[in-house]
């Protein structure tokens, strides 16, 4: 897991533009919205790298990769941590929360579950 800075590419008097990816090969970009309280994930992928862009809300993003200790972040709109292959990763809704992801790999459309990975043992439960 790693959290990403963004820098505007461009500001004036009007607003800013914010690139959030540049040369990057995107499969499926998805919009996931949440309810106070709401868990999802508590899985990994072997194949997909995700990006996720916290629109509005708040969320406790908990990851853990292969071996290496739980860590907890919580996302805050405007975050962009991006999560690779193998890192187990569950998503708690501390408010009403909207979130875009970005997909590179087989996590997308019919094929989500293709690439999906329940973890036998929750990394986080709800609120």
């Amino acid at each position: 897991m790693e959290k990403l800075n963004l820098v505007p590419a461009f500001k004036d008097d009007r607003g800013q533009i914010t690139d959030l990816l540049e040369n990057e090969n995107i499969n499926a970009v998805t919009v996931i919205t949440f309810v106070r309280g709401a868990v999802r994930a508590n899985h990994f992928h072997k194949l997909t790298t995700q990006w996720n862009y916290l629109i509005s809300g708040k969320i406790k993003l908990v990851t853990q990769a292969p071996g290496g200790p739980l860590v907890e972040t919580i996302m805050m709109p405007g975050d962009f941590i991006v999560t690779g292959p193998n890192v187990s990763h569950a998503l708690v809704a501390l408010e009403e929360s909207s979130l875009m992801v970005f997909a590179r790999g087989p996590r997308g459309g019919r094929g989500y579950e293709n690439d999906t990975f329940r973890l036998e043992t929750p990394l986080a439960t709800g609120i």
